[in-house]
């Protein structure tokens, strides 16, 4: 037996945690304090970011009522737990920052994540000024802005439709120190939803088509119908298969890819994909 199959990989991990009251800009602030302990990954509100990129994770800042937003954030269900918990064996981080409104809290998301305890907490009075705070504080309630730190078009990703503002924050980490660059997005809930983005269906149709000459099982995209909504779109597609094929596996395989794909290209969150076998394909035999 391995040493490593006695000993939990996530046992090696270096946890710190940051804190402070809701709204006091603790997200705004978190790659900056992450930066400065070179630890690359963060937990902040129900998402696993590496980076500057999510790799797990549901936000909970997109629940929809107050109780379901703490059950994101804690990990309390066991799927969102397990999603975090593999990333993180997957990855294999040496440190991790948990961002939380409590010490209670973050201990609490590190104990579900079957992480080591806490080494070092970082609290928001040390990196902000009572002006900043407060000023963070009055922007959450009168502008109901949000801050998650990671770049625009991964948030468009699960904010897809909602507007978007990037930031940039440069700050110099003292002289002949390289000056920190974030660049961070602003969502605003749904309720304040004030614009929207759209793609041609002609874009989605390609898409698909292109994916399709790379699937055996596929013969041909027939048709299809896209809807926008304001959390992304729906998706209808009408495709031939190819005869031998198992039709289920391969109209599962096509699926999957499909919404993979569209998703990081377009940047939008795709709500459903619905795909349907119209007609099978019957390939000419040679004589």
């Amino acid at each position: 037996m391995l040493l490593k199959d006695i000993i939990p990989i996530t046992n090696n991990i270096k946890v710190y945690a940051f804190v402070g009251p809701s709204g006091t800009g603790k997200s705004y602030r978190a790659q900056m304090v992450a930066s400065e302990r070179d630890i690359n990954f963060i937990i902040d509100d129900g998402l696993l970011i590496m980076g500057n990129e999510v790799i797990a994770g549901k936000s909970a800042k997109k629940a929809p009522t107050k109780i379901e937003t703490v059950k994101k954030a804690l990990f309390y269900r066991e799927e969102e737990k397990n999603e975090i918990i593999n990333a993180i064996k997957q990855y294999r981080p040496k440190s991790i920052l948990i961002l939380g409104t409590s010490d209670g809290m973050v201990e609490k998301i590190a104990e579900n994540l079957k992480l080591p305890k806490i080494s070092e907490t970082i609290y928001i009075n040390q990196v902000a000024t009572e002006k900043e705070m407060q000023t963070a504080k009055r922007i959450r309630v009168t502008q109901g802005k949000h801050v998650i730190p990671v770049p625009t078009f991964e948030i468009k990703k699960d904010f897809s439709g909602y507007l978007l503002d990037p930031l940039q924050i440069f700050k110099s980490k003292g002289k002949g120190q390289k000056p920190y660059i974030s660049e961070k997005s602003i969502i605003r809930p749904t309720f304040s939803y004030l614009g929207k983005f759209t793609i041609s269906d002609t874009v989605f149709r390609q898409i698909l088509e292109y994916l399709s000459t790379k699937i055996q099982s596929i013969h041909k995209v027939l048709k299809v119908r896209v809807q926008n909504f304001e959390e992304g779109p729906k998706i209808y597609v009408e495709v031939s298969v190819v005869y031998g094929y198992n039709v289920v596996e391969g109209l599962k395989e096509f699926k999957t890819k499909a919404i993979k794909e569209i998703e990081k290209l377009t940047s939008m969150n795709v709500i459903s994909l619905e795909i349907v076998a119209k007609s099978v394909y019957i390939k000419e035999q040679k004589r």
